[in-house]
């Protein structure tokens, strides 16, 4: 009988090749997916080789602007092929800058969807690191417009591949072109551009909270604050400052009572803090060491006969979070009760308006030297005797200006627009045009959109104190890149109000909330979201039960919520609860983790790595809140340009200290649900 035939493997055989298949499964499923470049570039001519009658690259243009010294050329070899771009600034005296672009022509520029992100690449040789990646978009309504830069590259002597992700295509947008901008001396070569489509798949973004999932939710926490809040700074431990003075209490100011607590969010504890002077309606920043500068106060309240009215303190002091207690600085050339503070990109600080020590308008521009620790003497500051009413809410530009938005506390009647630009070093004020009803945006607010890079300005709300009408629901909305930059007018707010808060979230929305009808009473209930790619708000958003008119603010924590603190009716009364409010986001989903350490210090320019554990939509740091009266001017959100290798995400800063002055930030990244991760704390500078 004839043996049956044997399988031509045996059964371990087969076992074992089973095995390695399910390894080999695992194997790839573990494996992080990189972006298949090279089967998906949209780019027309990326490799620099089709040239024109020119010969010059054919979509590729010889842009920029200003009168430096320059000279482009084709560079022969490239990196691979024949051609390269180069670029040669041999001087700047002119200013301005030099661009290897692609044109802005519907047959060269890649077709964009709007709420993709895309992955950019370039290779490059450098020898100054005044270089920067920069993308333009092709609006339906406005046509090419600058859209943002994106990522700033160190010098190299050798092709060096720059990887980048843009935001969200902005809705409107069609087309986008971009390249390597060169804005200091030295010579840029480029070649072999890449750009693919880095869309993730829509993610489940299905929520089983109600309508928590659309409006968010407020909680009102089951404790008080033992201090009045009138000043809120979120300090880079995580806690938060609680500054009262006397709280707007002439008892306690003549008592000298004067209070100040610290916040732990994560124990709902309190720290009292011996508090050395009245900084009732002080002004305050955070310096780069994290360190809280606090500046003027009050030094005494109306005399009953009229004869004075509220008298501006010179004193000034620095808040250590390390020890929990004020530091005595020099004092203010002059009087400060309600002074605007913004920090520089170089860390100094520029104080102006608020009342001196007889109750006038202080015209002294103040200016404290954060290396010397001191402010400088009235003579050592340059001068323009300039009354910028109380709280001028100042807002550091790109250029290293400043914009006074318009809103302000008790400055109505201020002759010219109501907004303009300072320059400090030239000491000039340019008039800014736009700015509806100007001498009715009491109390308004006003934030620079996210991203920082865009540099647009939102301004909302406001009133009068002295004539009390209805508050308004007026916005304006500013492009400050523009060559001379206007308000134009922006969607109103769902209900007018004075009092609003404004506070920027990790998802690059603002949130709009409380707010009163009229000065120190008729408390308004609603809040609302403003989307910046929309230029829309979207109403309806859940209600803080608590009123927040007169000395409330809310900011945003590292998690991701929002606080609010205080209300001050006319009756004398304070509101002591505290509000959280937990914004739609955090309804859809498991937050990404960002898993390891990360690094704490970031220079400009430079570029980070963080591992997590789910995909990444976009990343930016938060200036951590310094708020009071509406006013928070250092507020600010940066866009950090992205690469992605699997889960490991590539994080770009900024090298211009002035989009984001040197300081501590929240670092949010946000998963593709939306949802953000908790807050890394990061210091720039």
């Amino acid at each position: 009988m004839t043996a049956p035939p044997r399988p031509w493997m045996s059964r371990q055989d087969r076992r074992r090749i089973a095995q390695l298949l399910v390894l080999t499964l695992v194997l790839v499923l573990l494996t992080p997916v990189r972006p298949a470049h090279a089967s998906v570039n949209l780019l027309v001519n990326p490799g620099l080789e089709t040239v024109d009658s020119t010969g010059f690259p054919q979509c590729w243009e010889q842009s920029g602007w200003g009168g430096n010294t320059y000279a482009f050329a084709v560079s022969h070899p490239g990196r691979t092929g024949a051609n390269a771009m180069q670029i040669t600034v041999s001087a700047t005296a002119g200013g301005g800058d030099r661009k290897a672009m692609m044109l802005e022509n519907p047959s060269c520029a890649p077709n964009v969807t709007p709420g993709h992100q895309y992955d950019l690449s370039a290779w490059y040789t450098s020898t100054t690191p005044d270089t920067v990646l920069t993308a333009f978009r092709h609006d339906a309504a406005q046509g090419w417009v600058y859209w943002t830069d994106l990522l700033s590259l160190a010098p190299a002597t050798t092709w060096t591949e720059a990887t980048v992700r843009t935001p969200q295509v902005p809705p409107g947008t069609d087309q986008i072109v971009w390249g390597v901008t060169i804005y200091g001396t030295g010579v840029l070569r480029t070649d072999d551009y890449t750009m693919v489509d880095a869309t993730q798949p829509t993610p489940d973004l299905s929520c089983s909270a109600g309508v928590a999932c659309e409006q968010g939710a407020w909680k009102v926490l089951p404790f008080e604050a033992p201090v009045r809040g009138i000043h809120a700074v979120v300090l880079h431990n995580g806690d938060v400052l609680l500054v009262a003075g006397s709280g707007n209490s002439e008892e306690m100011f003549e008592a000298g009572t004067f209070t100040t607590a610290v916040y732990h969010p994560d124990t709902g504890t309190f720290t009292d803090v011996p508090t050395p002077a009245d900084l009732f309606c002080a002004g305050h920043v955070q310096l780069a060491d994290g360190r809280v500068l606090i500046m003027g106060g009050n030094k005494d309240y109306p005399a009953a006969d009229l004869s004075h009215g509220y008298k501006g303190l010179k004193d000034s002091y620095i808040f250590d979070p390390a020890t929990g207690g004020y530091e005595r600085v020099n004092d203010m050339s002059a009087g400060s009760w309600y002074p605007s503070a913004t920090v520089l990109g170089n860390g100094d600080v520029i104080a102006l308006g608020g009342l001196g020590e007889d109750s006038s308008g202080t015209v002294a521009t103040q200016y404290f030297d954060a290396a010397e620790e001191r402010w400088l003497g009235i003579n050592e500051a340059n001068q323009t005797w300039s009354f910028w009413g109380l709280y001028p809410s100042m807002i550091l530009m790109q250029d290293g200006r400043l914009f006074y938005t318009g809103s302000h506390v008790f400055g109505n009647g201020l002759p010219g627009t109501g907004a303009s630009i300072y320059d400090y070093d030239a000491g000039s004020i340019t008039p800014v045009p736009g700015l509806q009803n100007k001498d009715e945006r009491d109390q308004s607010m006003s934030v620079l959109l996210p991203p920082a890079q865009d540099q647009r300005v939102l301004t909302l709300g406001g009133g009068n104190i002295d004539s009390n009408p209805d508050a308004n629901p007026l916005t304006d909305i500013i492009d400050l890149k523009q060559p001379s930059p206007a308000y134009t007018a922006g969607p109103p707010i769902p209900a007018g109000k004075m009092y609003v808060s404004a506070v920027l979230l990790p998802d690059g929305k603002v949130f709009e909330t409380g707010g009163a009808l009229h000065n120190r009473a008729d408390p308004v209930y609603e809040a609302s979201m403003f989307d910046p790619m929309t230029n829309t708000f979207t109403p309806g958003m859940a209600v803080d039960p608590v009123p927040r008119g007169y000395h409330s603010s809310a900011f945003l924590l590292p998690d991701g919520r929002v606080m609010a603190v205080g209300d001050n009716p006319g009756d004398g009364s304070f509101d002591m609860r505290l509000s959280v409010y937990t914004p739609p986001y955090l309804f859809h989903g498991a937050r990404p983790q960002i898993l390891g350490e990360v690094d704490r210090q970031w220079a400009y320019g430079s570029s980070h790595t963080v591992t997590v554990d789910a995909p990444i939509l976009k990343a930016s740091l938060i200036r951590p809140a310094a708020v009071t009266h509406s006013s928070d001017p250092n507020q600010r959100s940066v866009d950090l340009p992205m690469s992605v290798d699997g889960n490991r995400i590539g994080l770009n800063l900024t090298s211009n200290p002035n989009l984001a002055p040197p300081g501590w930030y929240m670092l949010f990244l946000q998963g593709t649900n939306g949802v953000p991760a908790v807050a890394e704390w990061v210091k720039v500078g």
